[in-house]
């Protein structure tokens, strides 16, 4: 056990990087010359009580690799931001971004993000519902680079987009539907806006469905009432809307265009520019 012992405490010495100079200080353990703290440090050998030298990872070596891990997050975030957001500029929309005109919806859509470890265990998702640029799809980007930000994945996209890859393939579509079930969280935006045809319908039913077999979160946002939702008059999307709703908590997003906000806030600019 000994001999483990020494073997442990070298092994750790061996694997701890160097400074590029050193010296020995007053207190007899060698010390960095770039930021003068500790090299060494002192232990007790457990079974004999005699004091060994151990290295240790100075302030400057230890700040280098904290700077290494962070750039390394960060450019793992963009890459994320990146598949998630595909050639979108929603990278950008964020909680910092949200001008909390409905804070209780605000509150509640960070609530997602606090609670999503519990939500992802349950299967959890939102049903985004409301009229025409009221913010569901920017809370719903909001969502997905917060949790991205805490090393989650997301995948953000349409049933428009999605079925225009499945029809590219040849083969393995049910594997690449199969494929969306990597990611933490699946969010499809604006349900309902896809064209209608029996193909259509059954590309999102079998988008759902794989989802929802999986047990894992999705976020579902359409401009469908309700009353379209919970009482369809197809019994084939009728299937469909009853897995969201089992497995997504309606929240309605109401209120004033924000989309029509934007175009008045910028009306005026755009046409002094104009000349106009």
């Amino acid at each position: 056990m000994e001999a483990m012992i020494d073997a442990f405490i070298s092994k750790i010495s061996e694997s701890v990087p160097l400074p590029e100079k050193e010296y020995m200080g007053e207190d007899g353990l060698l010390h960095c010359s770039a930021c003068h703290t500790k090299v060494e440090t002192e232990v007790i050998h457990p079974f004999t009580g005699e004091r060994k030298k151990v290295r240790c990872i100075c302030d400057c070596i230890k700040k280098a690799q904290d700077e290494v891990r962070e750039r390394e997050k960060r450019d793992e975030q963009d890459r994320q931001r990146r598949i998630c957001f595909a050639e979108t500029n929603m990278k950008d929309w964020n909680f910092a971004n949200d001008d909390r005109r409905n804070a209780k919806l605000s509150d509640a859509m960070q609530n997602y993000v606090k609670n999503f470890t519990d939500f992802r265990r349950d299967g959890k998702g939102l049903l985004l519902h409301g009229t025409v640029g009221t913010g569901k799809t920017f809370f719903s980007a909001c969502i997905a680079n917060a949790l991205i930000d805490e090393g989650h994945t997301v995948l953000m996209t349409n049933f428009a987009r999605l079925t225009n890859q499945i029809q590219g393939m040849f083969e393995g579509k049910q594997q690449f539907i199969d494929s969306l079930n990597k990611y933490s969280l699946l969010i499809i935006d604006d349900l309902g806006a896809e064209r209608k045809s029996e193909f259509m319908q059954e590309m999102v039913f079998n988008i759902i469905d794989s989802r929802y077999r999986s047990g894992l979160p999705f976020i579902i946002t359409t401009n469908l009432t309700t009353d379209e939702i919970k009482k369809p008059q197809d019994i084939g999307y009728s299937r469909i809307y009853d897995r969201i709703l089992e497995r997504c908590f309606p929240v309605e997003v109401s209120g004033a265009s924000r989309r029509r906000q934007n175009v008045k806030d910028t009306f005026f600019d755009v046409k002094e520019r104009l000349g106009l």
